[in-house]
Formats: C-alpha cells, sequence, structure tokens
C-alpha cells in the first residue's frame, strides 16, 4: 500500500477540489501558504530581489547565505481561543515557505541589505567593483 499526497498541481487527480473552493479557501483549508511572487532585477551596480509577503513583519523572515545560495524563509503561527457558555472554540494556523536563489560570483555578500515595507520584501545585491587587469613589473635589486 502506498500513500499518495494529493496536490493541486497533481496530474493523476482531476482538480475537483480547485474547482469547489478558490485558491485562497483551499490554502486556508490546508493550512499552507504558497509560494510569493518574486521580482528579480539587475543593473549596473546590483541585483535586486523583491519578495511579496503582505501579513508578515520584519520579525518572521530569516534571510541565510550559505555557499553562495541566498534562503529567504517565513514560519509563522497563530493560535486563537473563543470561549462561549457551552462551548471552547480553538483555532490553529501554521504558515511557512522558503525561496532559495543561487548568487552570480560578482555579488558582494558582505554588502547584501534587506528591508521590509508595505507587505513587500526587498533585497539590495551590490555588485563587487570591477578590478582592472594591470600587468606588474618585476624589478631587479
Amino acid at each position: 500500500m502506498s500513500i499518495m499526497k494529493w496536490n493541486r498541481n497533481n496530474d493523476f487527480f482531476p482538480s475537483i477540489l480547485g474547482e469547489i473552493f478558490n485558491d485562497e479557501v483551499f490554502d486556508r483549508i490546508s493550512n499552507k501558504m504558497s509560494l510569493p511572487a518574486v521580482n528579480l532585477m539587475e543593473s549596473d551596480s546590483s541585483y535586486e530581489i523583491h519578495l511579496a509577503a503582505p501579513g508578515l513583519k520584519k520579525e518572521d523572515f530569516k534571510i541565510s547565505l550559505e555557499n553562495k545560495v541566498l534562503t529567504i524563509s517565513s514560519e509563522k503561527s497563530t493560535e486563537s481561543e473563543a470561549s462561549e457558555e457551552n462551548f471552547t472554540r480553538k483555532e490553529y494556523s501554521y504558515n511557512s515557505f522558503s525561496r532559495s536563489f543561487t548568487l552570480p560570483e560578482n555579488t558582494d555578500v558582505e554588502r547584501i541589505e534587506a528591508k521590509y515595507d508595505n507587505g513587500e520584501l526587498r533585497l539590495n545585491l551590490p555588485k563587487k567593483e570591477k578590478t582592472t587587469d594591470r600587468l606588474i613589473e618585476v624589478s631587479v635589486s
């Protein structure tokens, strides 16, 4: 016996739930946050990553760099409880995502900056200063 985890992108099963529920409702039911949209830009002096993540706080992000791989992740859980005369209702929600990017060799990893404002995380990844090639002469002592 094998267990198959159903997801909306599985071609084996038709998207019956997708037809019944819209994506927003389905994501709430599955307690799963979809991957945030990302825009990547390049200028002469830097690369920029813009990640749409409304509803989060800057403290909710974890940004790490290991072996030229930049990983942006977030985990957020909420719990609410409502007590009435005859019942108590508890609701739990857990959302997370992780996006990883392999950085180009000319990225100056020591000067990477991140800013979160109005639901958008912006990372500025400066490029290393171009070094000019030069010929070094050997002198006689």
